[in-house]
């Protein structure tokens, strides 16, 4: 993929975004005379590299991890941990980062490959106790396990002490400053303390947060993949530059940032399938529906996942559906009116597939905003699809650093040999 110099917003060759000619990918939009206007505006999500060849051999083991990073990480994670933290690495050589911190590490994954992996000084903020404790346990079977191998195996030869990553316990306010954020490791002189700020998925306004985060002047550098963009406040989240704030319409109500956090490659290969499990939907609907009727004051509630769906009849999967919301499974149904909407399956299912060819072009939107909101400030950015989007829907990381790159921006898209 070829590298797209950085404009600043006004400068000139700006382009306005509204019409900039960002191309679309992925065969789940369609071909030929299907492409739609969505498909012209949205943001690239096809990676500068083929379809990730460290899963040919073996689908559920990375060939770009040795085992003792592979344990207890799933294929997608295993994608995306390495993906990103050799990102983070280019890009702290190339800004002279002496620390990152990853913000919302939960279980340590990222930090532990960043840290024990590429040798990066690496702090990990995580507001969930019980997460960091489990990380810290997965610190230490990690060191064991890479100090058999290095006995098993002597010619391989490790250069340079082990540092893992150093984790704090912390809730990230997204309105206010984290001062322990932005303070350097002991080692790590305060005066000559350079960060680089990154998340994995950072959760909502906590992908925010590192935006306002990188605009302190220790901060160097910013790799940033947001997700769950339902959950940002609105004023606050969203919209953040004022360029986007000003555009009549730029509303995005909850339904439609909820939609762009669906992985649309992955449903349009459910589609091709047809199989049962696209009923989910329409039981979906229809257990709403009989949740407004009990308690009409509870709005969108999260369901957790109810296995083998296309196995239940639909009051079935309702009574599930309603122990997992805290209601009485128990509550009386109307069968018949469960029936009617069972009938219209087909109809949910041509309407989700509808709105979720918005899903790309809302998420474009979205981190177009972010995006400007640095520009304005004088800062450089860009979006670049890092992951494959097959393993990993929300694909696009946010680079920003305070001096321009140039062209070695070009090398961050780059798959390491």
């Amino acid at each position: 993929m070829g590298h797209t110099p950085l404009l600043m917003a006004g400068s000139p060759g700006w382009t306005e975004p509204a019409t900039a000619g960002h191309t679309a990918a992925g065969d789940a939009w369609g071909r030929g005379s299907g492409q739609s206007t969505a498909y012209a505006l949205a943001f690239t999500r096809t990676p500068g590299f083929q379809t990730p060849s460290e899963f040919l051999e073996n689908p559920s083991q990375s060939s770009r991890l040795t085992a003792p990073f592979r344990k207890h990480v799933r294929p997608k994670k295993q994608h995306e941990i390495r993906r990103l933290g050799e990102l983070v690495k280019k890009l702290s050589d190339l800004t002279g980062c002496t620390q990152v911190v990853d913000v919302g590490s939960g279980q340590g994954h990222l930090s532990r490959f960043m840290s024990l992996g590429l040798g990066l000084m690496v702090k990990s903020i995580e507001g969930d106790q019980r997460l960091v404790e489990r990380a810290q346990r997965l610190d230490q079977e990690l060191l064991q396990a890479l100090q058999k191998e290095e006995k098993r195996n002597p010619q391989v030869v490790h250069t340079g002490p082990r540092h893992r990553p150093h984790h704090v316990v912390r809730w990230v306010d997204p309105t206010a400053l984290c001062e322990e954020l932005l303070l350097p490791l002991e080692n790590s002189p305060q005066s000559e303390a350079r960060l680089l700020l990154t998340g994995l998925h950072a959760c909502g306004d906590l992908s925010v947060a590192l935006l306002r985060h990188f605009c302190r002047p220790e901060v160097a550098a910013l790799a940033s993949v947001g997700c769950c963009y339902m959950k940002l406040s609105d004023p606050g989240g969203y919209p953040l530059s004022q360029w986007v704030a000003g555009l009549p319409g730029r509303e995005l109500p909850y339904r439609l940032r909820e939609g762009a956090c669906h992985a649309l490659e992955e449903y349009a290969e459910r589609l091709q399938k047809a199989g049962p499990g696209l009923r989910t939907h329409c039981y979906r609907a229809a257990l709403e529906t009989v949740i407004r009727r009990a308690r009409p004051e509870l709005r969108r509630p999260g369901v957790q996942g109810i296995p083998r769906v296309h196995e239940l009849k639909i009051e079935e999967y309702v009574q599930r559906g309603l122990q997992r919301v805290g209601l009485d499974p128990h509550l009386p149904l109307n069968l018949a009116a469960l029936r009617a909407h069972q009938a219209q399956e087909n109809r949910v299912v041509a309407f989700f597939s509808l709105a979720l060819l918005l899903a790309p072009l809302v998420e474009t939107l979205i981190l177009l905003d972010r995006l400007l909101y640095l520009q304005e400030q004088g800062f450089h950015a860009e979006l670049l699809p890092i992951f494959s989007p097959e393993l990993s829907p929300r694909n696009l990381v946010l680079v920003a650093t305070k001096r321009p790159l140039g062209e070695t921006f070009s090398v961050l898209e780059t798959e390491d040999s």
